[in-house]
């Protein structure tokens, strides 16, 4: 009885409140990853040969660096060129262009696997190459990508405990926290785990829900 008092009434309020900073971590990296992804994964495929190129080493970047070293660097880096962020910009800063060199990935493969024939056909209509892409070719690479991209959101679910390394104290490193204060780590992070299955698992049905409701009827099978 004495654990359970001292788990509801000493733990669980302090890792709640990590929960929430974990939150407020993830929703902006997510936005922002997937909106930089798209648009690198739009330049990776109908940018020139320059912008290509350039588009192709951020990613090579930013999948080739560990993303631990990615936020030591805007945490501990930067202020030594003079710019100073916070934890927290920091941490959404590195999760958000991580996340965006692998989304720009799967919105690539997507935007290659579109049949090249719309393409004629929406130049023969007179279609812009802007219109072309945006009005046509987009949209279908989006839904097709949504799997892979969905995959990555829940990889950054998990990301987000590495953000307590450069001082943004979130659920890890509330849990982190209380363990070195209690030693009681089996149990406190066992707690920890459980909170991140629920929240993987949630966000599993829900990207879940949004592959079923933009699959083609009749034509795909998505889950359940």
């Amino acid at each position: 009885m004495e654990e359970l008092f001292f788990i509801e009434h000493r733990v669980l309020p302090i890792l709640f409140r990590g929960l929430i900073i974990s939150i407020e971590l993830i929703i902006p990296s997510a936005v922002f990853g997937l909106i930089i992804g798209i648009f690198v994964g739009v330049l990776r495929v109908f940018g020139d040969t320059v912008i290509r190129r350039l588009a192709d080493v951020y990613v090579a970047i930013f999948r080739g660096f560990p993303l631990v070293v990615q936020l030591f660097i805007w945490y501990f880096g930067l202020p030594h060129l003079g710019i100073y962020l916070t934890p927290y910009t920091a941490a959404v800063m590195g999760f958000s262009l991580c996340s965006a060199a692998y989304h720009s990935e799967y919105i690539r493969g997507a935007l290659l696997s579109i049949k090249r024939g719309q393409l004629h056909a929406a130049q023969a209509l007179g279609f812009s190459k802007t219109q072309m892409i945006f009005s046509i070719i987009l949209p279908q690479a989006i839904r097709r990508a949504l799997p892979g991209c969905g995959n990555e959101i829940i990889y950054l679910i998990k990301y987000s405990s590495l953000a307590y390394m450069i001082t943004c104290i979130e659920l890890t490193g509330m849990g982190h926290t209380i363990a070195s204060e209690t030693f009681k780590f089996t149990e406190i992070f066992l707690i920890v785990g459980a909170i991140y299955l629920v929240m993987t698992t949630l966000a599993s049905r829900l990207l879940l829900y949004f592959e079923n409701r933009f699959r083609i009827p009749g034509f795909e099978h998505v889950g359940t």
